[in-house]
């Protein structure tokens, strides 16, 4: 015990461990599969996705108004009106090529989204003209193109709309919609296996002995991956023994992508967890420079990533965000949406030792006047769970930074919306 007690050998900063893992990671999740289109939205696309047909697919109005000549409206004004033959009407839906073509001194009525027909460079919007019986008066120029959505302005045939690896957005259904499709190929779920360790753990639902605690760790995390679009295989809760977190570790690795264990991975004597994995793969980083979560561990197991988190929600949840994200878009290829950033001035002093990267948890506040505040809630627990039900934003400190001063603008990666001051209960 008094040398699993002595501590780390090396701290690894964060962007050093995670080089490496990315050079020993060797797995891939290349399996696809097609969904319904109402299904795909925040899947990852398996192919890259090619525009069929140039869309709009024919020239069509912008705008309620008039299909002319350009050249018809110029010198047109309210005092100085030109008059145009109204020669035909045309609506959405209506089959372009059996449209005639309009000549000179003449107009075409059309509705918003309804074909341009042949000769017509132009449209006038119907409150820049007055129809009376078969002729309009035009009160105002326009200009050759105005109003007229192209024909290919939106997407031309063969242009991607969708590449392979692309988080797939709402906004993509509506495109993959706008040419007919009903599926998509995507990729399929990252398979990530969880296992909590130590004797304490009890799991949500049952009942509580002197000593123990709930799990909360291991539900946050299944979350969280789910939230990715994972899918979660339970490991359930290994007691403090070593061959028994070593055949949990093994189900994991044979049947999911990557492994996340739990506890058991700090100096203590009952920190199991590397001394089991080393068993089977490669321990690549067994200690990091960050606050919180320093005990993390990374390793390898048959080309498949195998993380040793902290067992307390804070930490593990850290470590979730900055270890376990990077390699689920290495292994698929996609890019998540990076949280968004915000800037503010500092309440007060926070510190941070040299040479780590600290995540402090913050209140990310708007004051009426709209000046951005930014509360440091704790700077250490890396179980105290309010700090993030509290809290909204995380102040990153660099390593080779020893702090800020209060009042200094610091900029905070937010987790959730800012809060207006006179909004909180």
């Amino acid at each position: 015990m008094r040398e699993r007690m002595r501590g780390f050998r090396e701290l690894v900063r964060l962007d050093e461990a995670l080089e490496r893992l990315r050079r020993k990671v060797t797995h891939r999740i290349a399996d696809s599969e097609y969904v319904s289109l109402q299904s795909a939205c925040g899947r990852i696309c398996g192919e890259d996705l090619y525009a069929p047909w140039d869309y709009p697919p024919y020239g069509r109005s912008a705008v309620d108004g008039y299909a002319v000549i350009a050249e018809d409206t110029f010198g047109a004004s309210p005092t100085n009106p030109i008059k145009l033959r109204v020669v035909a009407e045309i609506e959405a839906g209506m089959d372009p090529s059996k449209i005639p073509e309009m000549g000179r001194g003449e107009a075409v009525e059309v509705l918003t989204g309804a074909p341009i027909p042949r000769g017509a460079t132009a449209v006038i919007p119907a409150e820049e003209a007055e129809r009376r019986g078969g002729e309009i008066e035009v009160h105002g120029e326009v200009y050759p193109g105005q109003n007229i959505s192209k024909k290919g302005e939106d997407f031309k045939a063969g242009e991607a709309i969708i590449h392979r690896g692309e988080l797939i957005k709402p906004w993509h259904i509506g495109v993959a919609a706008t040419f007919g499709m009903r599926e998509l190929k995507v990729l399929r779920k990252p398979r990530a296996a969880l296992l909590s360790t130590g004797n304490e753990l009890v799991e949500p639902g049952e009942g509580l002995r002197p000593g123990q605690i709930y799990n909360s760790t291991k539900p946050m995390l299944a979350s969280a991956l789910r939230s990715l679009g994972c899918s979660v295989v339970d490991l359930g809760t290994s007691r403090d023994d070593p061959d028994e977190i070593l055949a949990k570790m093994i189900e994991g690795v044979r049947g999911c992508d990557l492994v996340i264990v739990t506890g058991g991975t700090s100096i203590g004597a009952r920190d199991l967890v590397p001394e089991a994995v080393s068993k089977i793969g490669e321990v690549v980083v067994h200690g990091l420079a960050i606050r919180p979560g320093k005990t993390a561990g990374l390793a390898v197991i048959d080309g498949k990533p195998v993380y040793m988190l902290s067992g307390f929600p804070v930490a593990s949840l850290i470590q979730f965000w900055k270890l376990v994200i990077p390699a689920i878009e290495h292994m698929t290829g996609c890019r998540f949406d990076p949280a968004p950033r915000i800037r503010g001035r500092l309440v007060r002093r926070v510190a941070s030792p040299p040479g780590i990267r600290s995540f402090i948890r913050v209140r990310v506040l708007e004051a009426r006047g709209g000046e951005i505040i930014i509360e440091p809630l704790r700077l250490t627990g890396s179980g105290v769970l309010s700090t993030l039900t509290l809290g909204n934003g995380l102040l990153v400190i660099p390593e080779e930074v020893e702090g800020y001063e209060e009042g200094e603008a610091v900029d905070v990666e937010l987790f959730s919306p800012v809060i207006r001051l006179g909004d909180e209960t």
